[in-house]
C-alpha cells in the first residue's frame, strides 16, 4: 500500500497543522515501530528533521537526513526508512507548483534558466543559520496549539522561500522553482516515467500532472498517441522483464515492484505480452 501522505497528514486529526489553500504546515513524529514503507504526494513537500534520522529513496539514490538537515521533495512516489536508534521528529511544508510560481512571479525574480536541465527528484537544502532560526519559529507556533492567523502562516511560507531563494548554495534548487514559471512545459513525460511502475490509479497519476482525471486522459493520448491504462501496462511489463534479467528477485517480489497487485494476474498477462510465463522467461534468457 502506498501512502498518500498529503491526504493523510491534512485529515488526520492527530497532528499539529497549519493548513492554507496551496500549503500545509505538519509536525510528526514517527512512531519506532515504522521501518520502512512507500509514499506519494502531489504537492513538493520541504522536510526538516527536528532530530532523529530517515533515508528517502528516490530511484537509485538515498537521501540520509538527520537532526538540522532539510530536503526538497519533488511531487512524486518514494521510499523512507526509518532508523530505531531516536525517536524521529520532522517539519513538514507542503506546498504547490501554483504557490511557487505565483511567488516567484510577484517577487520579480529572474526566470532566465536553460530549458533543457534535467532537474532532480529530490533536493538537497542549505541549512543556514536564518532559516533554522525561521523552521524553529514555526515548530514553536505548532506546539502552543493556539490558532495561528493564517496571514502569518503565509508570511512564514513566503519568507522560507525567500530564505532558499537567496541562498546561493541551493542554486539547482531555484532553477527548479524558477521552471515551474513556464507553464507552457508540460510534465506529463516527468511524471509517468518517473513513476508508472507504483500501484496508483488514474485519478492520482492525473493528480501528480495537476490535472482533472479527463484532461489527464485526454493530453495523455495526444502526447503519448496511447491511452494511459495500455501504455501503463506495457512500461510496467517491460520493467518486469527487465528485473527479472538484471536482478535476484523472486516472481513475486518484481510484480510488486512492478506496480501490479497479484502475482496469478502478473503471471497471466506476462505470457500474454512475451509468450512464456515469467519463470521460464529467466530461465530462457538468463
Amino acid at each position: 500500500m502506498i501512502i498518500d501522505v498529503y491526504k493523510y497528514f491534512k485529515k488526520h486529526p492527530k497532528y499539529n497543522k497549519l493548513v492554507g489553500d496551496d500549503y500545509l504546515f505538519v509536525e510528526y513524529k514517527c512512531p519506532l515501530n515504522i521501518d520502512q514503507y512507500q509514499l506519494w504526494t502531489d504537492s513538493h513537500l520541504i522536510t526538516y528533521v527536528i532530530n532523529g534520522k530517515k533515508d528517502w529513496i528516490s530511484g537509485d539514490t538515498t537521501y540520509e537526513i538527520k537532526g538540522g538537515d532539510a530536503l526538497f521533495v519533488r511531487k512524486g512516489v518514494y521510499s523512507t526508512r526509518q532508523y530505531f536508534e531516536v525517536d524521529y521528529c520532522v517539519m513538514m511544508f507542503f506546498i504547490t507548483d501554483d504557490f511557487i510560481r505565483k511567488f516567484i512571479l510577484e517577487n520579480n525574480i529572474d526566470t532566465k534558466t536553460k530549458n533543457d536541465i534535467e532537474h532532480d527528484q529530490i533536493f538537497e537544502i542549505d541549512v543556514n543559520d536564518s532559516l533554522d532560526s525561521l523552521i524553529h519559529s514555526v515548530f514553536n507556533y505548532l506546539k502552543t496549539g493556539d490558532e495561528v492567523p493564517q496571514n502569518l502562516v503565509e508570511m512564514k511560507f513566503k519568507e522560507l522561500i525567500f530564505n532558499i531563494i537567496l541562498n546561493p548554495k541551493n542554486k539547482a534548487l531555484v532553477n527548479y522553482f524558477k521552471s515551474l514559471t513556464d507553464t507552457t512545459k508540460t510534465d506529463l513525460e516527468h511524471v509517468m516515467k518517473t513513476n508508472f511502475q507504483y500501484d496508483l490509479k488514474l485519478e492520482d497519476y492525473a493528480r501528480l500532472c495537476g490535472r482533472s482525471l479527463s484532461s489527464f486522459k485526454r493530453d495523455f493520448q495526444t502526447y503519448f498517441n496511447d491511452n494511459p491504462g495500455h501504455w501503463i501496462k506495457k512500461q510496467r511489463l517491460n520493467f518486469a522483464k527487465s528485473l527479472l534479467l538484471n536482478s535476484d528477485l523472486s516472481i513475486n517480489e518484481i510484480c510488486y515492484e512492478s506496480g501490479f497487485r497479484n502475482p496469478s494476474h502478473f503471471n497471466k498477462i506476462f505470457k500474454e505480452k512475451f509468450n512464456l510465463p515469467p519463470n521460464k522467461y529467466k530461465t530462457l534468457h538468463s
